[in-house]
């Protein structure tokens, strides 16, 4: 495992020249974004964030964050107001959008650096009144507590963390934050101690310091804020896939635990991907993500309800025009007919009132071996295309959230399979009919 790590460790820090390219970039946008913060007096500094003031960053994917730190009686309103008006007129050359987390923030692109411009109070430790007011103190804490040798072991975690594909916090994603891949090997120390620790850790196990108890999978605490549980935010899958991951690298060290994983695709199930596919009118990603994947699990209970297994399910979205809601099916078609299970005899009212109800319109009602009163139902839908385009005609305003209505309402698709799809596109929908890259380590 050394020497894995030891060939790896060579690659992931950026080359002299990345690392001046990247300080062009960073020095400028800070001289522009400094400039245009002195028209307002609600503005107390400016500093840089994330993985590169803590310089953590990974060649290929470093984001440069700048802060505004804005006086901390100004509402969040005019907070939101200035700092877009900040962002837009800094980076204007650049084609400036909107992005959002708890509040909204410009993004731009130079030379395929992104760069956020990102607005936060200046308060007190623990005196949070936002998300982003943290963001100043992790970059002090980390920038006094890592070494650099950790630093570029965190590299060499984000490395391991990418090509297994639970890299990233944003809302499409649910993995592994930068933040959390440094708090992580501060904790241990080294990626090969954090590996160790991870394959016998236990479920909700606690890594850090809080007074606070947490309903998630595992729990890490965020150094600086122990009410805080920096795990909430990653997707048990996740979690899941990176526990295997390290046990797998364990087991058999190689290379290949950091190069991108392909999934194995099991092509004969591509008759069982019932698919919603509508177009959106453009806005943030974060938005239009958050909106697709509470639909998705939305639909997938309601087809469960009509007596469709759904095996998995995703959501997906071009973030241009394009969504898509795609549910596996164990079948979609299914039996006629189906038990409804009622009280046991015993209980008077109870299975007086269910044979009523039921004696009239079921097919059959008999009492069960359990003792329990049972009728044969029969179902509307067998077809599971014709139950969710009825389900949808119907029912837009129980299955969609509020935000897609719109979007639905100027038209949708209802289809099985891979039909009238791209290649792009069945290459993101065949993850649910996939073995995932991450369990193919344990060939």
């Amino acid at each position: 495992m050394k020497e894995i790590i030891s060939k790896i460790a060579k690659t992931t820090i950026p080359s002299k020249i990345i690392q001046k390219s990247k300080k062009e970039i960073a020095d400028k946008v800070y001289k522009l974004v400094e400039k245009e913060i002195q028209k307002y007096s609600e503005v107390v500094e400016l500093e840089f964030g994330g993985s590169y003031a803590k310089d953590t960053w990974l060649s290929k994917n470093a984001d440069i964050d700048i802060f505004i730190k804005f006086k901390k009686n100004i509402s969040e309103e005019k907070l939101e107001n200035i700092s877009k008006k900040i962002g837009f007129e800094s980076l204007k050359k650049y084609s400036p959008y909107v992005r959002y987390s708890q509040h909204p923030y410009v993004e731009a692109k130079i030379k395929d650096t992104k760069i956020n411009i990102v607005p936060c109070y200046d308060v007190k430790i623990g005196e949070w009144k936002s998300a982003a007011d943290r963001s100043p103190f992790h970059t002090k804490f980390m920038k006094k507590s890592l070494t650099r040798k950790m630093r570029n072991e965190v590299r060499i975690l984000k490395t391991f963390l990418k090509s297994n594909k639970i890299y990233g916090a944003e809302i499409a994603k649910q993995g592994f934050s930068g933040y959390i891949s440094e708090v992580l090997i501060l904790q241990y120390g080294s990626f090969e101690n954090l590996i160790k620790s991870i394959i016998k850790i236990k479920e909700k196990q606690i890594i850090g310091k809080t007074s606070k108890s947490f309903d998630t999978a595992i729990v890490v605490i965020d150094p600086i804020d122990g009410n805080r549980n920096l795990a909430a935010a990653i997707s048990n899958e996740n979690i899941g896939k990176f526990i295997l991951s390290c046990r797998a690298f364990k087991n058999k060290p190689s290379l290949e635990f950091f190069k991108n994983q392909k999934s194995k695709i099991s092509n004969k199930f591509w008759n069982n991907l019932l698919i919603v596919k509508f177009e959106f009118k453009i806005r943030s990603p974060d938005i239009i993500w958050g909106q697709i994947k509470r639909a998705t699990s939305t639909l997938s209970t309601q087809l469960e309800l009509g007596g469709f297994t759904v095996v998995r399910s995703k959501a997906h979205t071009d973030e241009q025009i394009d969504a898509y809601l795609i549910f596996f099916l164990e079948s979609t078609i299914i039996s006629e007919i189906y038990q409804k299970k009622g009280p046991e005899f015993f209980r008077n009212d109870g299975s007086h009132s269910f044979i009523s109800k039921n004696l009239k319109d079921s097919e059959l009602v008999w009492i069960g071996n359990d003792g329990k009163i049972i009728s044969l139902e029969k179902r509307k839908h067998v077809n599971a295309e014709k139950f969710m385009k009825e389900f949808l005609k119907k029912n837009l305003n129980v299955g969609i959230p509020k935000g897609l209505h719109s979007d639905f309402k100027r038209g949708y698709k209802v289809f099985l399979g891979n039909k009238t799809l791209s290649k792009s596109i069945k290459e993101e929908i065949s993850e649910v009919i996939s073995v995932d890259g991450t369990l193919l380590h344990f060939n």
